[in-house]
């Protein structure tokens, strides 16, 4: 048998891992995570570690949950995979019919994809040709917002705000209307004193009058009519830092966006599923998007997929005889995956019998009420969050908002200082955060902020 030493001098002839600066493992070693349970990671030696992310903000029911473990099981001897053009099967009917039952009742029809990156690019293109087919053809524009993040196929990044993630693509992206980022602790507009950190949610504070929807109104009455789709992450701009905004930016921007018939495009890809304490983070705001697009906690994280959901509006611009040429031609070899189906489709069954939802109301509380103390130390800037999500923004000088040199990687030395209590604390920049599973219990929410202040209080700058 391979040993972990082996395995790992073998990991660093032969893989690129993402998001990863790989010379940083010339002398040191990737965690080798050997395997899983419940809301812990264990690597080869036997240690635990809290998956305070989620692998990535997928996993909701924990790790090796055994009856989602059980539903691909069965599938797998019944059905592993068909192509999903002209041929259909149980798994994908069901679940679409779940779907369409989940969500605002105007979102009747689901395209399915493999990851959330493609569920975007489905919604964005499906944009672009019903405008064509409505002979609206002007309408070719799309607007988007500075730190939002929509994934990294060509299209989704071009509609993307994080600047390291995009800027090396550019000459490959197309261009698009930018508006300012609702970022609350570093307000374009001054509505936030320096040093305030009121353990920001999602209600504005008294002094806000959403200034920074100030150029998508004035865009939107200068070439509303050019426009094909505006798109979001409602509440949350999770890989732009974890920025949480307030539920009345999301309402008054859909009231704005419908008034021109700008198409309403929401990512939900990272806060669906129950992550913002609803089942999705519109509900928050009352509203009905034109598209909706889902992956990661779809399938609970157990197996890839996503679904672009829209109304029949969109769906009958394309329904005609085939020689009118309006076929939405795209699509992907796992569309509609059995296997993934099925684990979908025992998430759902896990939020219905186990009553997810209604058991979150106490774990929010203690993840939002214990984030709190965080913000006493003098290098967390700001302190926010919302349902299963909180975040804590790192600085070099409280009162000024000075972030710290990239060169410290402050993060970076959290996350390693973090490993040693436990921790999976995978940082935005300098950005710590938490990503919790739904599953996580009270006690453990608890553990889990005891630990991770030992190990911010113990930063030495």
């Amino acid at each position: 048998m391979t040993s972990k030493v082996d395995l790992l001098e073998l990991d660093r002839r032969y893989l690129w891992h993402p998001y990863t600066q790989m010379k940083d493992f010339e002398k040191e070693n990737p965690l080798f995570v050997d395997r899983a349970d419940g809301v812990f990671l264990f690597d080869a030696q036997g240690r635990r570690y809290y998956d305070t992310i989620s692998s990535w903000w997928c996993i909701l029911h924990g790790h090796n949950h055994p009856r989602i473990k059980s539903a691909i099981r069965d599938q797998l001897e019944r059905l592993e995979h068909v192509h999903f053009a002209s041929t259909t099967h149980e798994g994908a009917i069901r679940l679409a019919e779940k779907l369409a039952v989940l969500t605002p009742e105007r979102l009747s029809r689901i395209f399915y994809s493999d990851n959330g990156s493609t569920a975007c690019e489905v919604a964005i293109k499906m944009s672009l040709q019903y405008w064509k087919h409505m002979g609206e053809t002007q309408r070719e524009g799309f607007v988007s917002i500075e730190r939002g993040y929509h994934g990294d196929t060509i299209g989704a990044m071009s509609l993307g705000g994080v600047p390291k993630f995009k800027s090396p693509f550019d000459a490959l992206t197309f261009d698009s209307y930018r508006i300012p980022s609702p970022y609350c602790y570093r307000c374009l507009y001054g509505k936030r004193p320096p040093g305030q950190s009121p353990n920001h949610q999602i209600t504005k504070s008294p002094n806000c009058s959403l200034d920074c929807l100030g150029p998508l109104e004035k865009l939107l009455a200068d070439k509303g009519n050019e426009i094909a789709g505006i798109i979001l992450e409602p509440l949350i701009q999770a890989a732009g830092g974890m920025i949480v905004y307030p539920v009345e930016y999301l309402k008054r921007l859909a009231e704005l966006v419908s008034h021109y018939r700008v198409h309403l495009i929401l990512d939900e890809v990272a806060t669906g599923f129950g992550r913002t304490g609803r089942m999705f983070a519109l509900e928050h705001a009352g509203i009905s998007p034109d598209f909706l697009c889902l992956s990661k906690g779809l399938t609970a994280g157990y197996m890839p997929m996503a679904a672009t959901i829209t109304t029949d509006d969109v769906y009958n611009a394309f329904y005609a005889d085939y020689k009118k040429g309006r076929t939405f031609f795209h699509g992907h070899t796992f569309t509609g995956n059995p296997l993934a189906s099925a684990a979908a489709l025992a998430s759902l069954e896990i939020f219905e019998q186990e009553n997810v939802l209604n058991g979150l109301q106490d774990k929010i509380s203690a993840l939002q009420s214990g984030i709190k103390k965080f913000g006493e130390l003098p290098w967390v800037g700001d302190v926010r969050g919302i349902g299963m999500v909180a975040a804590l923004e790192l600085v070099m000088d409280r009162k000024t908002r000075t972030a710290f040199p990239t060169e410290k990687r402050v993060g970076w030395t959290i996350y390693k200082e973090g490993l040693n209590k436990g921790l999976i604390l995978r940082p935005l920049g300098d950005i710590v955060y938490f990503f919790l599973p739904l599953s996580v219990t009270v006690d453990q929410i608890e553990d889990i902020l005891d630990r991770s202040f030992e190990v911010i209080s113990g930063f030495k700058l």
